[in-house]
Order: C-alpha cells, then sequence, then structure tokens
C-alpha cells in the first residue's frame, strides 16, 4: 500500500458533499415503472456557468459535448452536468436539462435577444440496460428535466442523497451494489474541492483478501477489516450468487426468456469541483488527476468496457495566488482524495437490488452497516 506521509489530511467540508463548492446544487430522478432500475444525476452550476473541464480514461466511453471543455475551443463556461444511466441512450436526458436551461435564459448567448442561447450541457452515461428487467426502461429528456428540477429547488448548500439514487440507480461495482457517493475537503487556504461519483465499475471496490473497501486505504487511519468469518460468509454469498446469475444465463440464452442484465459492460462518471479560480487548462489536470482516486478506490479500472469519465468545474470564488503552483497541487491532491473517499461512500450508502436483471448485494448487507457510525443518505 502507498506510504503515509505525516501531514494533516483536510478535513472534511460541512456537509462532506459536493455541495459544499458553494452555488453548486444536486439533483437526481429515477426512471419510474416497474422493471426499471435507471436514473440520471445532474450537477447544476450557479448562476453565470462554471469553468469545466473533462479527462475520458476508460476505453468504451458514452459522452455529450466533451470536445467542447477542450480548452483550445470556444465554450467558456457550462451550466450543467449530467451523468446517467441508460448507456447511450440515456444521453437523452441532457436535451430535457438543455430544454430547462434555455428557459431560464441560460447558455451561450447566441443572438441579440437575451432568451436567445444554446446552453451547452456535458454529459455522460453508464451501462445499466436491463438490470431492473426491463431493456427499454432507461433515462429520456423527461429523466433528465426532473433530475434539473430536482437540482434547482435544492436550494444552496443542500445536502446530497447518496447510494441507490439517480444515475446510480441502476449502478453495479464489481458483484456488488454501486451507486452515488459524494466528500469533500477544506483545505487550510479556505479553499474548498469536492468529487461526486457515480460507481459502476466492471473493477471490484473491496480487497478480495480482507473485505476492506479499497479506498480506505491510505485514508489518513488503518482500516477496520470485518470480521474474519463475516468476509468468508460474504464471499460465500458471493459465489452462489454468481453460480445462480451463471444458470439464469444459460436458461436465457437455451429458452430465450427475456433481457437479463450484463456486468460485462460498466463505467464510474464522476464530477470534481472547487471554488478555486481556474483556468480551463488547470481544470482539465483537476479532472485528469482526480482519475488517480478513482484507481485507489477500484481494482482494475480503465478497461476495455469501462467508460471512466471524470468532468471537473471551477466556480471561480478565490483567486489562486500569485505563483499558484503549491496551491493548485493542493487541490490536485485533494481531488483525487475526495474521489477516492466518494467510491467509498457510494459503495456503504447503497442499497441491494433484485430481479430479472439479476441480483446485487450491497456492501452493507455483505458486512454490516457502516463501522464510522453514519446513516447513509437516501
Amino acid at each position: 500500500m502507498p506510504e503515509e506521509t505525516t501531514e494533516a489530511r483536510p478535513a472534511p467540508g460541512p456537509l462532506d458533499a459536493l455541495t459544499d463548492v458553494a452555488g453548486l446544487r444536486v439533483g437526481h430522478a429515477s426512471v419510474p415503472g416497474e422493471g426499471a432500475l435507471s436514473g440520471t444525476t445532474v450537477v447544476l452550476a450557479p448562476e453565470g456557468g462554471a469553468v469545466a473541464a473533462v479527462d475520458v480514461r476508460g476505453g468504451g466511453p458514452g459522452t455529450r459535448e466533451t470536445d467542447a471543455l477542450d480548452p483550445r475551443n470556444l465554450v467558456q463556461r457550462i451550466d450543467a452536468v449530467v451523468l446517467t444511466g441508460g448507456s447511450a441512450y440515456g444521453l437523452d436526458a441532457a436535451s430535457g436539462v438543455m430544454a430547462w436551461l434555455e428557459e431560464q435564459g441560460r447558455g451561450v448567448r447566441v443572438g441579440p435577444d437575451p432568451s436567445q442561447v444554446v446552453p451547452v450541457v456535458p454529459a455522460a452515461c453508464l451501462f445499466d440496460l436491463g438490470r431492473g428487467g426491463d431493456w427499454r426502461a432507461r433515462p429520456d429528456a423527461a429523466t433528465g428535466r426532473a433530475a434539473v428540477e430536482a437540482a434547482a429547488a435544492s436550494g444552496q448548500g443542500a445536502r446530497v442523497p447518496e447510494g441507490t439514487v439517480g444515475a446510480g440507480t441502476g449502478a453495479v461495482a464489481g458483484r456488488l451494489k454501486g451507486g452515488v457517493g459524494t466528500a469533500s475537503a477544506r483545505l487550510a487556504s479556505g479553499t474548498t474541492v469536492a468529487a461526486l461519483a457515480v460507481v459502476n465499475a466492471a473493477g471490484s471496490v473491496v480487497d478480495p483478501r480482507t473485505g476492506v473497501l479499497y479506498g480506505e486505504y491510505g485514508a489518513g487511519e488503518p482500516p477496520v477489516p470485518p470480521e474474519p468469518a463475516a468476509h468468508e460468509a460474504a464471499l460465500r454469498r458471493l459465489a452462489e450468487i454468481r453460480r445462480a446469475q451463471e444458470a439464469a444465463a444459460e436458461k436465457s440464452r437455451t429458452e430465450e426468456d427475456g433481457a437479463r442484465g450484463s456486468g460485462v459492460f460498466n463505467t464510474t462518471i464522476a464530477v470534481v469541483a472547487t471554488d478555486a479560480s481556474l483556468t480551463r487548462a488547470q481544470a482539465q489536470k483537476l479532472a485528469g488527476t482526480a482519475h488517480d482516486g478513482l484507481a485507489r478506490a477500484v481494482r482494475p479500472v480503465h478497461l476495455l468496457t469501462d467508460g471512466d469519465t471524470v468532468f471537473a468545474l471551477s466556480t471561480d470564488r478565490h483567486p489562486l495566488p500569485p505563483e499558484p503552483v503549491a496551491a493548485l497541487n493542493d487541490i490536485l491532491a485533494a481531488g483525487a482524495d475526495a474521489l477516492a473517499r466518494a467510491v467509498v461512500k457510494a459503495a456503504r450508502a447503497a442499497r441491494g437490488a433484485g430481479g430479472p436483471g439479476g441480483t446485487f448485494p450491497s456492501y452493507s448487507e455483505l458486512y454490516g452497516a457502516s463501522r464510522d457510525g453514519r446513516e447513509p443518505l437516501a
């Protein structure tokens, strides 16, 4: 494991959430109906937008408007980021967000009238098709509108529901139920750095030797492993589920008895944000180094069947000092740490799911409630 430094780690912000970055709001919406296990999460920037960037590392990404975030290109700020289930179909959720933003007069102004705007809405999707049993139950424009309206209605500094919500509704991490998690850090300079992750990984979030969540290693204090008996019981339960799913898949191939969820295609998508004033190039660096946190918390990561994508946002509230290298390094390190902790929190807050699309137990079901005493927020 990586060596620990003697330096104190930054404390979490008041909410330990993305909304500790003042001005950011988060809204979730799930696809309704029987057989549905999918949804959308929207991060809404403050009025005037946020500096944005993106870094895509997975081999099978599904994205929208990410080229607009290249520092060489025209668009300077964006008003919302969409994280969604439904694979490429789910990217339609961004059109509902775009329509809502147009109604608010928010976007890139392209005409003499203030209402003549084109909202730029970057989005990334994860694969959860069929996880609830219905292949066609996936986010659309109405889901995106519901999520952005929930974000707008949440108010400043609102708590962020975690676990099996929004884009994390149908997420799966390895053989466990995935979901949404969020974390933040308040630096000594007063700058806040935070992350929100939707964990839907092909790799595992759990060390198979101990049952410890990978992201807990190097978190400041040594993790407390589950009791060996609990870990052995969890491994047996996962083996039973795997055998049952393999038998069901064989039956599906021979009887053609309908769609079943697939664990082959995945993707973890995230937003890391800060209230520090960053250029677009600096924001892109933040998105890239945040992937280091993802690599600490998920193993293996960035596979061909993942589409791992991290967006970075700067709300431009606190200028960097004239010699910004040290300050920027602190922000980059905090972004990676926050994303690793967000993955841990997603795994702990998730609720298990089961049905025609498969059985996906949660970490808390297998190993008991969180040992840190915090209740999952759902």
